[in-house]
């Protein structure tokens, strides 16, 4: 049953669950009531009460869940404080394999396009590489930082690595020798993400103070710098044809907690580079994704927040479309998309989310299993 309630738009999209529990064997089937909140091109707001199936999978980890990344369309790659790196079949709730090597907490995980192979970061400095169908020991150890390791990103080709830390310092690494061929300085420069942009040489690259820059892999040097923001920008992603990017930032109480989106450099070279803000979260945002455009009408953007709730918004205009709260999950720490229709989250407190987008009655978001 659906029970509908109508009134004017005033507050924004807010979401609260309620479960209960039954145990079957390794998964738990659960019924959650939910209330959430959508706007309508009406400019009404419309209540919904409804109960939905849900499931919970094997947990992918025992401790806070540092960051998750997409390998293919079934599995994913996660890390955490519990210091493993996990391959996860999220489609049938299944561990795959642990990978054990690091001594600190995992920060980063990037995956090599097409490929069983995968890298991640961590708090001990260094950064291993692996292989799904090899054995759980590293591939490769890459040593080259003097503190913890905080960016991540494979080169389009696959032919090299680039990394980032908090010791201000980039390190480029060929992948097949594993060896360091560039590194670059920038004082004040603590590395929060990094992004490489589809078939170009360019790494896009989030910082604590408050820009983010443009590196040139050919010979390690800045490209081109984005105006400055006003608070600690903390994850960066490009469109998969290149053009955008986005970025978003720390925050508290709604002061920052937002998320932009710019045209990337070679649209920049105007300084009246088109800039859409999406700002409704209450925390710091750690994560944004650009969206598949498979089902919807329009450009779609997704953030994550420390406010525990997931909002998808209208790329071309910033209007919030959905907002989805994970309550209890603590801070949400990772946002990947798994298919057309999925989204992989990342949480403090409750693991993993399977989240699922639906658009039969108009778009909503939906929290399917966790793991």
């Amino acid at each position: 049953m659906l029970l509908l309630r109508c009134q004017l738009k005033q507050a924004p999209p807010q979401k609260v669950s309620f479960r209960f529990c039954v145990v079957m064997g390794k998964q738990q089937s659960k019924l959650k009531h939910s209330t959430y909140k959508y706007g309508r091109p009406d400019e009404i707001i419309e209540e919904r009460i409804q109960t939905k199936a849900f499931q919970e999978y094997s947990p992918a980890h025992m401790d806070t869940v540092s960051v998750v990344a997409a390998l293919n369309s079934d599995l994913c790659v996660s890390g955490g404080k519990d210091k493993t790196v996990v391959a996860y079949n999220w489609k049938t709730g299944n561990v795959v394999k642990r990978f054990k090597g690091h001594e600190h907490e995992i920060t980063k995980v990037a995956c090599i396009p097409k490929s069983s192979q995968f890298f991640s970061a961590s708090r001990d400095r260094m950064v291993m590489m692996w292989d799904l169908h090899g054995s759980s020991q590293p591939r490769q150890q890459l040593c080259g930082h003097a503190m913890v390791v905080t960016g991540l990103a494979v080169s389009p080709d696959s032919s090299q690595l680039c990394t980032g830390s908090r010791d201000n310092t980039l390190l480029l690494w060929d992948v097949v020798t594993g060896q360091s061929v560039e590194r670059a300085s920038v004082s004040r420069n603590v590395v929060t993400h990094l992004c490489w942009v589809p078939r170009e040489p360019y790494i896009l690259q989030t910082s604590e103070d408050k820009t983010l820059r443009l590196w040139d892999s050919r010979g390690l040097q800045v490209a081109h710098m984005f105006p400055a923001k006003q608070h600690i920008q903390t994850y960066c992603e490009v469109s998969v044809d290149g053009h955008k990017c986005i970025s978003c930032s720390n925050g508290f109480g709604g002061e920052g907690c937002e998320a932009t989106v710019g045209d990337c450099l070679w649209d920049l070279r105007q300084t009246r580079n088109r800039i859409c803000e999406y700002k409704g979260h209450f925390q710091t945002v750690a994560s944004c994704v650009f969206l598949p455009r498979a089902l919807a009408l329009m450009p779609l953007i997704a953030t994550s927040s420390h406010d525990c709730k997931v909002k998808i918004w209208n790329q071309d205009t910033g209007a919030c479309l959905f907002t989805l709260s994970l309550d209890g999950s603590g801070p949400l720490t990772s946002l990947a998309v798994g298919d057309a229709i999925s989204l992989l989250c990342a949480s403090f407190n409750r693991g993993i989310h399977l989240l699922r987008m639906d658009h039969s009655q108009g778009l909503e978001l939906q929290e399917v299993a966790a793991f």
